[in-house]
């Protein structure tokens, strides 16, 4: 294998290790801000972002990225189901969210990894901070708002998600400059920023949570 098994075991244990402290620190936003039940959640659809980073920098095998991957998306469904965490799922609005966020970063493993981990990071990257920023500073921050298919959308949470989604997809493209990946330049990832921007607006039932990965993913591809 690749590395061999004592690296593979690190990157393992590090994902691990991560998920869990992401996992602590939601249960403790959830009982320090309870009111604010969103925050965890986010704090969970962020921090989920780090995971493929820290994969590629291990080089986590395709034998064991992907079936982590899927297994993680089954416990995600399960959670949806039966509330086991409620700090990550519990919202109070009907959302599949976190499935399809486990389903498209396991789907992006299945197309590109690890020939080309960029594009893999790209597109959680942008759906977990641009996404992920939306959902947090949207509802904080006043500004003019309108309703797509009962889901509302902001100027400050749009502004949010083109501005966090920008800022991934240049820190992926340095560090593929870095490991002398193909990445694509400055005018592709605005477009790629513009389509992510675009597929957030449909939010109807967390789908964006599917689409926005995948697209941004495969646009990195492309236009490499």
């Amino acid at each position: 294998m690749p590395g061999g098994w004592p690296q593979q075991l690190i990157g393992v244990a590090a994902v691990a290790g991560w998920l869990t402290l992401l996992a602590i620190a939601a249960r403790q936003v959830r009982q320090r801000w309870n009111g604010q039940r969103e925050w965890s959640r986010k704090l969970v659809h962020i921090g989920t972002g780090a995971v493929v980073p820290i994969a590629w920098a291990c080089g986590t095998n395709r034998l064991i990225a992907i079936p982590a991957a899927g297994a993680i998306t089954l416990l995600a469904a399960l959670n949806h189901r039966f509330r086991l965490l409620p700090a990550i799922e519990d919202v109070g609005r009907r959302s599949y969210g976190t499935v399809a966020y486990g389903a498209s970063i396991t789907l992006l493993l299945l197309l590109f990894w690890p020939q080309q981990p960029a594009a893999v990071a790209a597109g959680v990257l942008v759906m977990a901070v641009g996404d992920g920023l939306a959902g947090l500073l949207g509802p904080l921050v006043a500004s003019p708002s309108w309703q797509l298919w009962g889901q509302r959308k902001s100027v400050v949470g749009t502004a949010a998600m083109a501005a966090g989604s920008l800022a991934m997809l240049l820190l992926v493209r340095q560090l593929a400059l870095n490991t002398g990946l193909p990445h694509p330049e400055l005018s592709p990832l605005l477009a790629i920023t513009a389509v992510a921007v675009l597929l957030e607006q449909v939010a109807v039932g967390g789908l964006d949570n599917f689409t926005v990965p995948l697209a941004a993913g495969w646009l990195w591809q492309l236009l490499s």
